[in-house]
């Protein structure tokens, strides 16, 4: 009982990084490829409050499903469209990956003296900035592994990234929801990461 408690409170400071990192990296990158709309709304900034939706952190927290406030983004400032909409795309998986690493090789010098509240808090976050990676990068409108369908979509069919973008929200809540979705495909490759990385 006592596990889980502490668990639940470690996993409020694990997500709250995991996300501001995510929305963070988001931002950067379209700023570094010459947009200035994230730094015009606030969003170039490590504050999470700047980054947080408050639903979608508490469905985050309960249902292990949410979402931040996207980053808003200009692409008509981009100098190649799909190129740099689809590098701004990867820069917060990424950046969770990056932060899954760090959390890593931190819990590898804490590991030998095994501190409980800091390895559970390192492994949570471990799991957390995976599962966001990999959740991320599944190709439905609005996440973030949408844009990838750039690379492979030749123009002519872009009306159909238009119909995900409009219904994509809605398709993932139906999945979620009605569906093992979660539990056949993303939960499986998170496990098998996370056992590599701890």
């Amino acid at each position: 009982m006592r596990l889980n408690i502490l668990s639940l409170l470690l996993s409020v400071p694990a997500i709250l990084i995991a996300i501001t990192f995510h929305e963070y990296a988001h931002g950067w990158a379209a700023y570094k490829l010459g947009d200035p709309t994230p730094k015009f709304y606030g969003r170039l900034t490590l504050n999470p409050l700047a980054h947080l939706d408050p639903i979608g952190t508490i469905m985050l927290l309960i249902f292990r499903f949410g979402w931040a406030k996207p980053v808003p983004i200009n692409p008509n400032n981009f100098s190649n469209y799909r190129r740099d909409t689809i590098l701004v795309s990867i820069a917060g998986p990424s950046a969770n990956f990056l932060l899954a690493i760090l959390f890593a090789l931190i819990g590898r010098i804490f590991m030998p003296f095994y501190v409980v509240p800091i390895n559970m808090f390192l492994s949570i976050g471990i799991y957390i900035n995976i599962a966001l990676a990999i959740f991320n990068l599944l190709p439905i409108p609005p996440l973030d592994g949408s844009k990838l369908l750039l690379l492979f979509l030749p123009y002519r069919y872009m009306y159909v990234m238009e119909f995900l973008e409009q219904y994509g929200f809605i398709i993932v809540v139906m999945l979620i929801a009605f569906t093992n979705f979660i539990g056949v495909i993303v939960s499986p490759i998170v496990n098998w990461l996370f056992n590599i990385f701890v």
